[in-house]
């Protein structure tokens, strides 16, 4: 969604399958746009290939994640690091290694199973705050493009949704 938003911005409207994603590119800010249609699991597979192809260092590849150890709404943006158990960024560490950035969108715990939680449907309240968290989080995007990771990591990791 974060993803979808910031191409929207972007005005960007042709999306191309190949090489197990969903990509589109902003040639004037020369961004690549990549939505692994893989496994989750398997999403390393598409980022090694898709920024092989441009050769774009793993440093130049910033992956926009879920994650269920942050509350819901909750943002977080790092330099590089681990997978903290999410096996979509241990698939992506293990094709380009840990040292590309991430920010990390909540979706906090429930009772279902992992894999149901993630690929359930929200609730009519997380629905009402998405765009929120969304916008928010597309924001830190559009700063990290512009080439100032130091602004994108202060408006990510500050930020607090108004409903909270």
């Amino acid at each position: 969604m974060v993803v979808d938003e910031v191409a929207r911005r972007y005005g960007i409207e042709r999306w191309r399958r190949k090489d197990s994603a969903a990509q589109a590119t902003d040639a004037p800010r020369g961004v690549v746009f990549v939505k692994p249609t893989s496994f989750m699991n398997l999403s390393g597979t598409p980022v090694r290939l898709i920024s092989a192809w441009h050769r774009v260092a793993p440093r130049g590849v910033l992956v926009v994640s879920d994650d269920m150890d942050l509350p819901f709404g909750k943002l977080r943006m790092r330099r590089s690091g681990g997978h903290g158990g999410h096996n979509g960024l241990r698939s992506v560490i293990a094709t380009i290694g840990d040292d590309f950035p991430r920010i990390r969108v909540g979706v906090g715990r429930s009772e279902l199973h992992s894999a149901d939680h993630v690929l359930g449907e929200f609730d009519a309240g997380e629905r009402r705050a998405l765009p929120e968290i969304i916008g928010a989080a597309a924001d830190g995007v559009e700063r990290w493009i512009d080439g100032d990771d130091e602004a994108a990591m202060r408006l990510v990791n500050s930020w607090t949704s108004a409903a909270q």
